[in-house]
């Protein structure tokens, strides 16, 4: 009998051992990246139901994400790994409560997610704020998956940082990290790009340092110490697509070119659906958008520890899903959070309905912004906030593309609610506990709007996040003109503006602060070439960017601060009901906006 049980064993474990000696087998790779606290689907939210199937065209969702997760690792026992390549946080009212009552790391770590790099968006609100971020998950949850990140260097002058480094000190955080898989060894490590560091300048004292170079010394590390088989990383770099050529370019691509060795590049970042790998030298690079909307799925065969073939998907996170109704039902605690401690305060509710639409609004920096419409809605949003509830009044709003992080969905019924507008504008932080970058004014003369304006007609061709939308202002220009010469009128309201050096008047111009933050820098950035002078408004120059920010009620004490998602919120409320449903209609005017900046030499 004895004989006859360990035969059984025998025949049991023969597979598993084979495997491990051989190194043969399969190995599935799940990744998703720029999932920025995306943790109910959408669009529009109020339509997102996980526990039902076929009655929404919502897409995303971390109950449909872990089910999928589940599924996978059911049917390929030890041989699934999970990935995501950073920016898992920033971007819904999610993100709010996470210093505080941390939970996004810890529900990824119960949906499957076995490695996760750390993006720039992480570094938002500082390296000490990302530490309590980590430290009070830990706390709550006891586990969350493996961090990584290898290219940044912290300060040894200041302890602004500390926090974050006594994390890589007790491994909380590591350079690299080691799963193993069915016998096979994986090295997973994380990066941090050029422009992600470039757009992060909150992460300071940290500092990002060379990524090619790290690359390279944690490939050998990992091939001659750890004798890996299998070099992934998890890269938030980014690829750029060029639609002329059909070729793929930037960051990721110049990893793989540069660095020996990488087997899988697992990107985020630059928010590209990459429906077939990039294979650059033998380098896969994979990137699946953004807010879960999709999901990668890598299936490899080895062959004595190589990879002998490999076959991908990109699958879509959407209602023929069913999803994990236990995960939902922690992320519907996690809304009560939010409906009690920030939106009934203000007069708001998380499902409640704010407006309806039967056409999307729209701004992706991977289409031509000259056609989109949900950038001139925002920026008129945003004059007829401050116009509407603040002391000043401004001439002239901005917005920038970069921040505008969603779309408004049309849905089943179109109906908008908190959330789905939060998740437009949803950067930022001032000195309040209401999330957003504050609204800010400055005074300038026509000749230094001119030089702004001038200055990001070329900015935006080298990067769409820098194209601006406006509201109160008329610009024509000719495209054929040479540099800063470009612009021929200027109107503000029904005033031809004199852009002359003579002309002295002050218009009052508003943005984010994080906008006008980058105004008062450009004079360095141009070294002295383009001259702009942020003024308050009685003409002098503005010394302390806070002096900048707009007090919504200068009755109470401190600045009560306006935020960019409120404008919104606010706008939309204004709104006639078209069809006596209580519930005000977003004009069709905005269908197709009348253009701020015209092109003349097109006519």
């Amino acid at each position: 009998m004895k004989n006859r049980n360990l035969y059984l064993i025998l025949i049991i474990l023969i597979p598993f051992l084979s495997f491990a000696q051989s190194k043969s087998g399969k190995i599935i790779i799940l990744h998703t990246n720029d999932l920025h606290s995306n943790l109910t689907g959408f669009g529009p939210e109020i339509e997102y139901t996980p526990c039902l199937l076929g009655d929404d065209n919502t897409l995303g969702g971390f109950s449909r994400i872990a089910a999928l997760i589940q599924n996978e690792i059911r049917s390929f026992p030890n041989q699934v790994i999970v990935l995501d390549a950073g920016d898992f946080l920033m971007g819904t009212f999610f993100h709010l409560f996470e210093q505080e009552h941390g939970f996004q790391l810890g529900l990824m770590k119960k949906m499957g997610y076995d490695v996760v790099s750390i993006g720039n968006h992480e570094f938002d609100f500082g390296p000490e704020a990302l530490a309590k971020i980590i430290n009070s998950t830990l706390n709550n949850y006891g586990d969350i998956p493996n961090l990584t990140l290898s290219n940044i260097e912290f300060s040894k002058k200041s302890n602004k940082d500390d926090a974050l480094e006594d994390l890589y000190n007790k491994g909380i955080i590591k350079p690299y990290t080691i799963i193993e898989r069915g016998g096979i060894k994986i090295g997973v490590f994380g990066l941090l790009g050029v422009d992600a560091d470039n757009v992060s300048p909150y992460k300071k004292p940290v500092k990002v340092t060379n990524r090619i170079k790290k690359a390279k010394e944690i490939v050998k590390v990992l091939k001659a110490k750890e004798n890996v088989d299998l070099v992934i990383c998890l890269s938030h770099c980014g690829v750029a697509y060029d639609s002329k050529s059909g070729k793929w370019s930037g960051e990721d691509v110049e990893l793989a070119e540069k660095v020996k060795g990488i087997d899988i590049i697992v990107g985020g970042h630059t928010h590209h659906e990459i429906m077939d790998p990039i294979v650059i030298n033998n380098t896969y690079i994979l990137q699946t958008g953004s807010q879960g909307k999709k999901i990668g799925r890598l299936e490899i065969n080895f062959n004595e520890g190589k990879m002998a073939n490999a076959k991908y998907q990109l699958i879509n996170i959407d209602d023929k899903i069913y999803g994990d109704c236990k995960i939902h039902q922690e992320i519907a605690g996690r809304i009560k959070l939010i409906d009690d401690e920030l939106l009934k305060p203000m007069g708001l509710g998380y499902y409640r309905s704010l407006v309806e639409t039967n056409f999307e609004l729209e701004s992706s920096e991977q289409q031509n912004l000259d056609s989109t419409n949900l950038g001139p809605f925002i920026a008129d949003a945003l004059k007829y906030y401050i116009n509407n509830y603040s002391p000043v009044k401004t001439d002239i709003t901005m917005v920038a593309a970069g921040v505008i992080r969603d779309k408004i969905y049309v849905g089943n019924k179109g109906i908008q609610s908190a959330p789905d507008i939060f998740r437009i504008m949803s950067l930022g932080e001032g000195d309040d506990n209401i999330p957003g970058y504050p609204l800010a004014m400055v005074f300038l003369t026509g000749r230094e709007i001119k030089n702004i304006i001038e200055l990001l007609l070329v900015a935006q061709k080298m990067k769409p996040s820098y194209y601006c939308f406006y509201s109160g202002v008329k610009v024509e220009y000719d495209e054929t003109k040479g540099f800063f010469k470009k612009i021929q009128k200027i109107y503000i309201g029904d005033e031809n503006v004199d852009y002359s050096k003579k002309n002295k008047k002050l218009y009052a111009v508003a943005a984010n602060s994080y906008m006008l933050d980058f105004v008062g820098e450009i004079n360095g950035m141009t070294f002295g070439l383009v001259k702009v002078i942020p003024k308050d408004l009685n003409g002098n120059k503005i010394k302390d960017n806070k002096s900048t920010w707009i007090d919504f009620d200068n009755q109470k004490e401190g600045i009560q601060e306006g935020k960019e998602w409120l404008a919104l919120i606010k706008y939309l409320q204004s709104f006639n009901d078209l069809n006596n449903n209580n519930i005000p209609d977003i004009p069709n005017s905005y269908i197709k906006p009348v253009p701020r900046i015209i092109d003349i030499s097109k006519k």
